[in-house]
């Protein structure tokens, strides 16, 4: 066993603090990862309150995992001593049924394994990248490109696929009209995706403040949500609406912007159910749909476009120390736009 330091959540809700572990031996595909970034993701904070009734304790949060692989096993066939990898949202999958065989493992049938909160193979529960290092099957690890740094490309692992992948699905690009919901962790990397990919992108935020952000991220409008007006005028505007935010949020007027045919697609977890009103989709054939984060080859394919296009997360730096207060600030909205451990903090 590989003893490992890491900060844990030992019940829900409780503060983060210092915790040691044991990580399983590198097996034969295996490779062991000394972590040296991690970002924070909402899911992290919702998932150490307990507020999905999910979680199990003790909790190392963590999936958006950056570090150098430090050993391999003895059937590692695409990775080496020197690399630098990433760990995204899950470590492992059924790899037999049909959603892992055609590349599609965040949709594994039998479930995928979480990166943390999951029981691996071994009966145990998988810790994630808060933490010094991880051991990981190279099938289930990300090549990080050299024209990424580190701590920018760590939020890409979870915020960034769970953008691009919806984006690429529905084939959004040139000529298409975008309204993005929320410009924080999410919705800041879609922006500047968005715009990559061709699209007239406008944001949709409750906040004035975020205006001259989202124009300067490479938006083509910004519109005001707590304007009735902005409902008012940009009726049937949109092809496609990427709904970012976790809170809840009246879905039946965000339809309202959609043309016929148009899609507002859900990537934001809201803690609470919000109401559906049938009428705005069956007039307008419109439609309402779910996306969570990517595969493998696609995690890949974002991270190569987004090294293409210049593309990295807008993070603040923080040592572990400051995990707590980072939760904190991350609820007030006090980020632009992403935090970043910086686990060397931890040695």
């Amino acid at each position: 066993m590989l003893s490992t330091k890491g900060y844990a959540v030992l019940t829900a809700g409780a503060a983060l603090r210092p915790f040691s572990f044991d990580r399983h031996d590198v097996g034969a595909t295996d490779v062991l990862i000394t972590i040296s970034h991690c970002g924070i993701c909402h899911t992290d904070i919702h998932l150490a309150r307990n507020e999905w009734g999910i979680s199990t304790f003790p909790m190392v949060p963590g999936h958006e995992i950056v570090g150098t692989i430090s050993q391999v096993g003895t059937a590692v066939k695409n990775l080496q001593v020197g690399d630098r990898v990433g760990v995204g949202c899950f470590v492992d999958s059924c790899r037999t049924c049909q959603a892992c065989r055609q590349g599609e493992e965040q949709y594994c049938e039998t479930g995928m394994l979480m990166t943390y909160g999951g029981r691996d193979k071994f009966g145990g529960i998988t810790q994630g990248g808060y933490s010094t290092q991880i051991v990981v099957d190279e099938n289930y690890v990300l090549k990080i490109p050299r024209a990424l740094s580190s701590a920018g490309a760590a939020p890409l692992l979870c915020a960034g696929i769970t953008t691009y992948s919806p984006l690429h699905h529905w084939g959004i690009g040139k000529d298409h009209k975008l309204g993005i919901v929320g410009l924080g962790g999410l919705g800041h990397i879609a922006v500047k995706i968005a715009k990559a990919l061709g699209a007239e992108v406008t944001v949709l935020s409750s906040s004035e403040q975020k205006r001259d952000d989202a124009l300067k991220l490479g938006a083509t409008d910004f519109a005001l949500t707590t304007h009735p007006q902005t409902f008012t005028k940009l009726q049937r505007h949109f092809h496609c609406i990427l709904n970012t935010v976790s809170a809840p949020i009246d879905y039946n007027a965000y339809l309202n912007l959609l043309q016929t045919d148009g899609t507002m697609i859900l990537v934001g977890v809201p803690d609470r159910p919000s109401p559906l009103a049938v009428f705005p989709l069956i007039f307008n054939r419109r439609r309402i749909a779910g996306s969570v984060i990517g595969g493998i080859c696609e995690t890949q394919e974002m991270l190569n476009f987004c090294a293409d296009h210049h593309i990295e997360s807008d993070i603040e730096t923080i040592s572990i120390e400051h995990v707590n207060e980072a939760y904190e600030r991350v609820l007030k909205g006090d980020v632009r736009f992403r935090f970043v451990i910086d686990v060397a903090s931890l040695r």
